[in-house]
């Protein structure tokens, strides 16, 4: 893949160089599209006066605690067990139960590109207490400005990507790539961003991309009841049970890098499959 197809492979989110729409027809059988009902005093209090402050404290102790361990931690085998701890307290607090559809699916291969859909900021709790090995993420660039996470991220070796600077994206598909091949899981969010609406957005081909360069399956995963949870750009916990669904992997064994673009689509398709045929949602979008 040449420089200007790798610069296509990451950019920006709001000016999307791979688009792949799926028509509703094919993956949802047309359930309604419920609007979220407005909260109740009382759920608005629990969730300003209890869950929230719960949820800031208990980050930052064990954001301090991940941080004193990674003096240590050379491998950070431990970093990532007390990010799983603190994963599942967070569902806990969140008061959202969480369960995994097609778990066979993520134990199938020792190494793979994790893609999943990106609905809200509980999907990073949600997969870090989920994913039965260590991993490593790719995130946009500037949740490692964040007191306490993106100290973690750090130190701990997640991979930041900056999708509004090519060139930076791809020193960070490259860095991604060379953990696969040394044998260490990647989690990415394909969108580049959250969902506004509940409704997948269009793809980037960075997950395919280094999927292919590394030769390892890239594997769907569909998060379901994350937006109704906490939706974006609001502050209040809706407490719900929550699914992860994972897809059968898909083998790369054999493409080439070129084929990254039609590798997204495929991906998207299945994602989109998965998260309509689970969620209490409407159809997807059709295009204009």
């Amino acid at each position: 893949m040449s420089e200007t197809e790798l610069q296509n492979a990451v950019a920006a989110p709001r000016e999307p160089r791979v688009v792949s729409r799926v028509a509703s027809e094919e993956v949802d059988p047309g359930l309604p599209s419920p609007e979220l009902p407005p909260l109740s005093l009382a759920a608005r209090l629990r969730s300003n006066l209890i869950q929230t402050p719960i949820f800031a404290v208990t980050t930052g102790l064990f954001g301090s605690f991940a941080l004193l361990v990674s003096l240590v931690d050379k491998d950070g085998r431990r970093q990532h067990a007390i990010a799983h701890r603190w994963a599942k307290c967070m569902a806990l607090i969140a008061g959202a139960p969480v369960t995994i559809v097609g778990k066979d699916n993520l134990t199938r291969y020792p190494v793979a590109v994790y893609a999943s859909n990106h609905l809200s900021y509980m999907d990073t709790p949600v997969l870090f207490g989920s994913l039965p090995f260590q991993f490593r993420i790719l995130a946009r660039h500037n949740l490692w400005q964040l007191p306490f996470i993106g100290w973690y991220l750090n130190r701990s070796g997640q991979i930041p990507v900056n999708a509004d600077n090519p060139r930076a994206s791809i020193t960070s598909l490259n860095a991604g790539a060379k953990a696969l091949k040394a044998g260490m899981p990647l989690v990415v969010f394909p969108e580049g961003g959250r969902s506004v609406d509940g409704h997948l957005k269009d793809f980037m081909s960075g997950p395919a991309f280094m999927a292919i360069k590394a030769q390892v399956p890239l594997v769907p995963m569909a998060l379901v009841g994350t937006h109704e949870l906490f939706p974006m750009h609001t502050h209040h916990f809706r407490p719900r049970p929550v699914k992860l669904v994972v897809g059968e992997p898909i083998d790369t064994a054999g493409m080439h890098t070129r084929d990254a673009n039609q590798l997204t689509a495929q991906l998207r398709t299945v994602i989109a499959r998965l998260y309509y045929e689970h969620a209490e949602r409407g159809p997807e979008p059709a295009l204009p």
